[in-house]
């Protein structure tokens, strides 16, 4: 799964703006980097173990998050945000660095997501099995 690394700035976002037509959380940052990212791309790369998992290989891929929103965006200190995501999901924690991180590869992202797709014989709008349905905690 993806993982921030130091190579990406911890400063917070000057702007931070939550399109809900076109499903885009817009950020701006101190180096005058911008980025739109797809709220399905911050869903399917939540950093929440539900998502994650607890380890290496403990990945839960994520389906059917084309048309999810974000219904809340809560801060968390100086150094993240906590979205509300309309399928339930509400338990991951995105710094600032991560969602820099996210908007900086997230041409990469995209096509690992659809790599691991096609490597577990998925689509990107197939339903999330039930047991790896968002319950709002780690369930692990």
């Amino acid at each position: 799964m993806a993982r921030a690394s130091a190579a990406y700035p911890n400063d917070p976002p000057t702007e931070l703006v939550l399109h809900a037509r076109s499903r885009m959380l817009e950020l701006a940052y101190p180096d005058g980097a911008r980025f739109r990212i797809a709220f399905e791309l911050l869903r399917v790369y939540s950093p929440s173990a539900e998502v994650q998992g607890h380890g290496p290989g403990q990945e839960v891929l994520q389906t059917g998050k084309r048309e999810v929103d974000i219904t809340g965006l809560s801060p968390v200190g100086n150094y993240a945000v906590q979205p509300h995501f309309s399928d339930g999901h509400d338990s991951g924690f995105f710094t600032w660095e991560y969602l820099y991180f996210l908007g900086a590869r997230q041409d990469d992202l995209w096509r690992q997501y659809a790599e691991r797709l096609a490597a577990a014989g998925l689509e990107r709008d197939a339903p999330m099995p039930a047991r790896a349905k968002a319950s709002g905690g780690c369930g692990g």
